[in-house]
């Protein structure tokens, strides 16, 4: 009997490297192209967990999908995920010195159309950042279309003071969560 099929709702390479480690290559890459804009006054939590479920849906699949959203929030505001230098700048400045909550959810539907999902929530603090390390981390470009302006696998990580939960959850897909919603599922991994 052949393995399931499982198709990736991701364009993000950190998800197919993160679930390369626990040994799992996606038969198909499709990324969701939906509105990922926030509704009026939406909880990050509820945000990440609708992204989540609304990219698993919005893919032609025929088997499993994972998908996935990852969430950077300042208190109860949404940070976007940056596409200009003035809106990383900006990001930088608000997380400098202070902690944030990283939300990952990772979703999974199944062939018969039941939905399963999971929240990993993480906090990070950020050192005190001077202009010149604001500078220095938006001249090397790994901010761009990054949530929250950084990308902890990156430069960023030696800017972070200290985190608790899962650093591949910050990375963009938590394995924790996700090696559990495939088993529960029936899907082979070791």
């Amino acid at each position: 009997m052949s393995a399931p099929h499982l198709t990736l709702a991701s364009a993000s390479p950190r998800r197919r490297e993160l679930l390369a480690r626990i040994g799992i290559v996606p038969d198909a890459v499709c990324p969701a192209d939906i509105d990922e804009t926030p509704t009026p006054a939406e909880r990050p939590r509820d945000y990440a967990m609708r992204m989540g479920e609304h990219k698993a849906r919005a893919v032609p699949a025929k088997g499993f999908v994972l998908a996935g959203d990852t969430v950077v929030a300042a208190g109860r505001r949404i940070l976007p995920k940056t596409e200009s230098e003035a809106e990383a700048r900006d990001c930088l400045m608000l997380l400098s010195g202070r902690r944030h909550t990283v939300l990952s959810s990772v979703v999974l539907l199944a062939p018969d159309g039941s939905i399963k999902s999971r929240l990993s929530e993480n906090i990070v603090r950020f050192k005190s950042l001077s202009q010149e390390e604001i500078e220095a981390y938006i001249a090397d470009d790994e901010w761009r279309g990054k949530a929250g302006g950084y990308a902890i696998q990156g430069s960023a990580e030696a800017l972070i003071q200290w985190m608790r939960g899962s650093h591949s959850s910050v990375m963009g897909l938590p394995l924790y969560e996700t090696r559990a919603l495939l088993k529960s599922a029936g899907f082979p991994i070791a």
